[in-house]
């Protein structure tokens, strides 16, 4: 399976944001990926109020074929959507086939309200958006998916739930800030993966963005070992690497850790 972990530094113009990733996603199709992963507010980062009707009529149906114009599975970081007129949006990831059609829509389940030590200061979700509540896991690409958002990698009860379920590959759109991205973002994927025996497929926003915000960049491919397949360090860009799944059935005999639980 050949994958696509793509990084960008989305700015607050949602078209020109469309345009960075569309660019991107054609670069990991002509390296041979199967599937592609987008980061966090790929589409509108530092937007204190997008408009929620144009990503739900304009932007989704855009995504949708960029999938389908690549003939690649595409999971599409996360974007704002509301469900009903007045209620706050979820930050959703969605997944869509190589034939641009929807396969899946995670609500990120986890919101950052934490206090950083950094230019912004304070962070809090909360306000914003609702929270999820459904287990983000899709069968695609011949394989089981695990959905996952950013604050999400800090709860491993979570990944441990999409690894009993199943999931040998594990998505984690993101946006981590620069300071607790240089404290904990390898050490928290390549434990994810270690502890799951699955792949992780972290994208990354990386860079300064306009909003006067950095994040940590660091875009990866872990390995089920632990081990960091490919990195890209910051700016926009796209890391493509062959998985052996198979690997997968070899580690859990060798060391059936899953199955060695107690509590």
């Amino acid at each position: 399976m050949r994958v696509a972990v793509i990084q960008m530094v989305s700015g607050e113009q949602t078209a020109d944001n469309l345009q960075q990733a569309q660019a991107l996603v054609k670069s990991a199709k002509e390296q041979g990926a199967q599937l592609a992963v987008l980061p966090e507010n790929f589409l509108t980062y530092g937007q204190s109020a997008p408009d929620l009707d144009s990503i739900r009529n304009t932007y989704l149906p855009a995504l949708a074929d960029l999938a389908a114009s690549n003939s690649i599975a595409l999971v599409a970081g996360t974007l704002p959507f509301r469900e009903a007129l007045g209620s706050k949006p979820y930050a959703s990831s969605f997944v869509f086939n190589n034939l641009g059609e929807q396969l899946f829509r995670y609500d990120k389940i986890h919101l950052f309200d934490a206090n950083v030590a950094d230019a912004t200061g304070s962070y809090r979700e909360s306000d914003y958006f609702a929270k999820g509540s459904q287990l983000g896991l899709v069968d695609a690409c011949d394989t089981r998916l695990g959905l996952s958002v950013c604050y999400d990698l800090r709860f491993p009860e979570y990944y441990r739930l999409l690894a009993q379920q199943g999931a040998k590959v594990v998505c984690v759109p993101s946006a981590f800030t620069e300071v607790t991205g240089a404290a904990h973002w390898e050490v928290l994927l390549r434990a994810r993966a270690i502890e799951n025996q699955c792949f992780i497929l972290a994208a990354n926003q990386g860079g300064v963005h306009p909003c006067g915000r950095s994040t940590w960049g660091h875009s990866m491919i872990v390995n089920p070992w632990g081990e960091v397949m490919s990195k890209l360090t910051s700016g926009p860009g796209c890391l493509v690497q062959d998985l052996d799944l198979a690997s997968i059935d070899s580690l859990q005999v060798n060391m059936p850790v899953l199955s060695h639980r107690v509590f």
